[in-house]
């Protein structure tokens, strides 16, 4: 299981399994050792133990506002490993290489090599239009109303049904991708297109996925209408889209293949750097789907 959010419950560990109890006192098993992301809303609270638990298996804990809008804090499963974060940002504090970089990310991204002789700033610009012409595309494509990506996160409910559709859905691909950026060994802060931000890598990257995943989902459940709790409806269908793509499978291997158009040397992992895997997603079986 890639992400699951938990919301008003308490978690903590009973007879070594990680488990939420509910204010009646259900008690909910979830397989840790299976979730590379576990979201937590307000009104959570959470042990030392479920905390230490965490990470020693190598999931990551994300406190987010209402509807995953906004992100607080995160725990650091295992951490930036220090060959790969200097080698990360060798990278990125070198024009040269950081371009090279850009250049790769735009060629994965849209399948296509990027205009020759430009810089960073003219490639944003250049992404920044087709995406702005993307969201059209869809919007139209699923015949939703569409007036542009406008939300505020401090008042969630001014936003309109496909805007709050697709922060739910970015949410869950944000987390994900972070997951996975912590696993490799890489810092989330230290980002190419994106920059300044506490996970300007983790937007870099999840970029890449995130036409072909969860934006066509948010505007299909916008197009629906659902009643009562339509981030809820995106979530699973986020979650559903992230084990049909295998998306965790690819994303460790895709920061190594775009960071190594810089053509530096990679650090190799020592012998004694061996951390927590990320999750497989077909190993969890039933469990992993009534989670």
């Amino acid at each position: 299981m890639s992400v699951i959010f938990i919301e008003r419950g308490e978690i903590d560990v009973l007879d070594g399994a990680f488990v939420v109890l509910d204010v009646s006192g259900v008690r909910t098993h979830v397989p840790v050792g299976g979730v590379a992301c576990i979201m937590l809303e307000p009104g959570t609270r959470v042990s030392h133990r479920a905390a230490a638990l965490a990470a020693r298996v190598g999931t990551l804990l994300v406190w987010v506002g209402e509807a995953g809008v906004r992100l607080y804090s995160s725990g650091q499963p295992g951490g930036a490993r220090a060959d790969r974060l200097l080698y990360q940002a060798r990278l990125a504090l070198d024009e040269a290489l950081r371009l090279k970089v850009v250049r790769k990310m735009y060629a994965v991204r849209f399948g296509e090599e990027p205009p020759a002789r430009r810089s960073v700033d003219q490639l944003r610009g250049i992404e920044g239009a087709r995406v702005r012409r993307t969201y059209q595309l869809l919007a139209k494509q699923y015949g939703v109303s569409w007036t542009g990506r406008d939300y505020d996160a401090e008042d969630w409910d001014s936003a309109d049904l496909p805007n709050r559709c697709l922060s739910a859905a970015t949410a869950c691909l944000y987390g994900v991708t972070e997951a996975a950026v912590l696993a490799a060994g890489y810092a989330p802060a230290v980002g190419f297109i994106h920059t300044g931000k506490p996970l300007s890598f983790v937007y870099d990257m999840a970029d890449i996925y995130k036409f072909e995943t969860v934006v066509p989902i948010a505007f299909k459940v916008a197009a629906s209408n659902p009643a009562g709790n339509p981030e809820r409806a995106v979530r699973l269908a986020c979650r559903d889209i992230f084990r049909q793509t295998k998306l965790l499978d690819r994303i460790i291997p895709d920061i190594e293949d775009i960071l190594s158009a810089g053509e530096i040397p990679r650090p190799e992992a020592p012998v004694d750097a061996v951390g927590p895997a990320l999750p497989n997603p077909e190993s969890l079986g039933d469990a992993g789907h009534r989670a």
